[in-house]
């Protein structure tokens, strides 16, 4: 008599283990961000090589560039001039005697690290690239660990999704400085959520040297300050804390006044940096001196006129108030609201609002957790086509080079 053959239970898991949808759900946090991270990058490629496609010659590239020597237009040049010749000792003048655009506009820290790059036998374009890129993808991974102090898991990735395709995300994978801000201020952010004050010394010494924002910083270090100092009875703020988060609301106020002392030292022009900064904003409205918060009043009546110009100033400061005031906002805890409002006046004291706005305005990405918050499907994929047409349409009008352009990102 033959036994029956003995029926083997099936494991569900071993036939589905290499599911694209089980492996997703089982890989690590960091394996996720990594792939949205690229899969975004790709994305932008592909619209940079159609555009690089069609681009004409201009005073950068010859007509239809390849993909490096696309990415690297505009202020990315000056990245390369500083790298190649360092900053003028003495600055460079107009025709009618004002200080003209010059390299002291623009921070060491990004050329350096391309120079490194380029020992190994890379050219500029192909460094400054991989930089970026390079430091965007940190910027990613560390804005995720930032996210998730405050949102669960697939919140924390989608704010990434939307950090990694927003309208300005191709500056990651440009010759610019961006990748590198991004990273020191989600780091910093980091810190400053985690109470980590001493670590934030050496992360805002390199940041003041990368991108401006440091003083930004500062202004959010003391409202930090002064808010745990109000709620130190329901939240204890030792005195070691209390010493360690003033050290370094000091240091970064020094910190971001270090360049601009550098440029005065190197140049003997006390204002060097500043009117430096203001020759940018020369071909809108003429040469004037710094007048802390009128630039945005003065671009809305360039733009506008009267009384439009000023009432929409008016209107985009209160919607602005609106968003950080949101229960979504809220969500994401006291420290980035607090950032965000400090870097939103320190914009508002000292730019001029012009077609580099947009990318002017980036640091405010941790805000994007706040729209990360919906589960729907329909909303998440809707926002992220929308964020890749406004990318397109970012780099359409900014990026692309048509004759005499005078819109810079």
């Amino acid at each position: 008599m033959t036994s029956a053959p003995i029926q083997r239970e099936r494991d569900p898991f071993r036939v589905t283990r290499w599911s694209p949808r089980v492996w997703w759900r089982l890989a690590p946090w960091w394996a996720k961000v990594v792939l949205v991270y690229l899969a975004a990058r790709l994305v932008t490629t592909l619209f940079l090589l159609a555009f690089a496609s069609v681009q004409a010659a201009n005073p950068w590239t010859a007509a239809q560039p390849d993909l490096f020597a696309y990415s690297n237009l505009w202020d990315a040049r000056w990245y390369q001039i500083i790298l190649l010749g360092g900053y003028p000792s003495e600055l460079p003048l107009t025709l009618d005697g004002h200080v003209a655009e010059n390299a002291w506009a623009f921070l060491p820290v990004y050329p350096a690290l391309v120079g490194f790059v380029m020992l190994f036998g890379m050219p500029w374009d192909v460094a400054a690239v991989l930089v970026s890129a390079l430091a965007g993808l940190g910027a990613a991974l560390v804005f995720h660990r930032l996210m998730s102090r405050f949102l669960e898991p697939d919140r924390a990735l989608f704010a990434v999704v939307l950090f990694c395709v927003a309208p300005v995300a191709p500056i990651m994978q440009f010759g610019y400085a961006e990748s590198l801000g991004f990273l020191f201020l989600a780091l910093a952010l980091l810190l400053l959520v985690d109470r980590r004050y001493g670590w934030l010394f050496p992360v805002v010494a390199v940041w003041s040297f990368t991108r401006p924002g440091a003083l930004a910083f500062a202004l959010a270090l003391g409202m930090h300050w002064v808010w745990r100092w109000l709620r130190r009875e329901g939240e204890a703020f030792p005195v070691r804390e209390r010493v360690l988060a003033a050290s370094v609301t000091g240091f970064a106020v020094v910190a971001g006044l270090a360049w601009p002392a550098i440029v005065w030292g190197a140049t003997g022009e006390v204002s060097g940096y500043t009117d430096t900064e203001l020759a940018w904003r020369s071909a809108y409205i003429g040469y004037e001196e710094l007048v802390p918060f009128t630039a945005w009043f003065q671009s809305g009546e360039w733009w506008l006129g009267q009384p439009l110009g000023t009432l929409a100033v008016i209107a985009v400061a209160l919607v602005f108030a609106l968003v950080v005031a949101s229960p979504a906002a809220r969500r994401l805890g006291i420290e980035i609201r607090l950032w965000s409002v400090a870097y939103a006046l320190y914009v508002l004291a000292v730019f001029f609002p012009q077609s580099s706005t947009f990318r002017i305005l980036a640091p405010l990405f941790p805000l994007l957790g706040a729209l990360a918050l919906p589960r729907a499907a329909w909303y998440r994929w809707v926002l992220v086509v929308l964020f890749l047409a406004l990318q397109v349409g970012w780099l359409q009008v900014c990026w692309i080079i048509d004759g005499r352009d005078w819109t810079p990102p």
